[in-house]
């Protein structure tokens, strides 16, 4: 894809909307509509990149109560013609036809590959991959598992939700953020990861959420990895002007 003159291509991730209650994470979200509405002019695609929210489970007739700001500002901009990609995180990785049906908003629920004006991009939100987190990764096979999620949709919302929005908050497993503090080249999984990828296929970026640290670290001489950050204490954000991708902040 070749992106317009004038025109950017924007990435977001970990708002984890709903943390630690959808009152408390209010403002957080008015800035990030904010946000949103402050790209719209110029953006030639939106990714969100993973864990908007801090808990997302869609029953057959029925989705999380509140987040009426986001998703109506996401779906002026799909109208308006934008392409918006959503990659599920940890938190929301229960998605299934609501964005696409209601919104017009691609999900995807693993990594996927891009080429925007001769850039090569590999994007994903980046939980389970790489050496270690192995508590994490026993723990997502549960989750995704169809038997559990069957299980779990027999709940009522008003009692399903509830204990999953709680465990969500809670458990350190899930939420990926214990130690959120830069470990080092050599012990970052996603870097690791990344680097054994460009062993075998050369992208210009790797683009990863889930790390809820803002990282710019060159692999190569022309690949680089990078970490968008949160919307918790950051509020940062990568923005591509055709040449290079950048980290910003809003």
């Amino acid at each position: 894809m070749q992106i317009p003159k004038g025109k950017k291509i924007y990435f977001a991730s970990d708002s984890h909307l709903g943390a630690p209650t959808v009152a408390a994470s209010r403002p957080r979200e008015k800035k990030f509509v904010a946000w949103l509405d402050s790209i719209k002019n110029d953006a030639a695609a939106i990714f969100l990149v993973g864990d908007l929210f801090d808990f997302w489970f869609e029953y057959k007739t029925v989705v999380p109560k509140g987040f009426t700001r986001t998703l109506g500002k996401l779906a002026e901009i799909s109208d308006s013609g934008i392409p918006i990609y959503f990659f599920v995180g940890n938190h929301d990785l229960w998605m299934n036809g609501y964005f696409n049906d209601e919104l017009n908003i691609t999900v995807y629920h693993q990594p996927k590959t891009f080429t925007f004006n001769n850039k090569t991009f590999f994007i994903g939100h980046g939980d389970g991959l790489g050496p270690g987190d192995k508590g994490y990764k026993r723990m997502k096979k549960v989750l995704t598992n169809p038997v559990f999620k069957w299980l779990f949709k027999w709940l009522h919302p008003d009692i399903g939700m509830p204990i999953a929005q709680y465990l969500s908050v809670k458990n350190k497993l899930i939420s990926g953020d214990e130690d959120a503090t830069f470990l080092g080249e050599d012990n970052e999984w996603l870097i690791q990861y990344s680097k054994e990828v460009l062993k075998k296929q050369h992208y210009d970026y790797f683009v990863f959420g889930h790390r809820h640290l803002p990282l710019e670290i060159q692999l190569s001489t022309n690949s680089k990895y990078i970490n968008l950050g949160d919307w918790i204490n950051y509020y940062t954000y990568g923005v591509f002007d055709g040449e290079l991708l950048v980290l910003k902040t809003y």
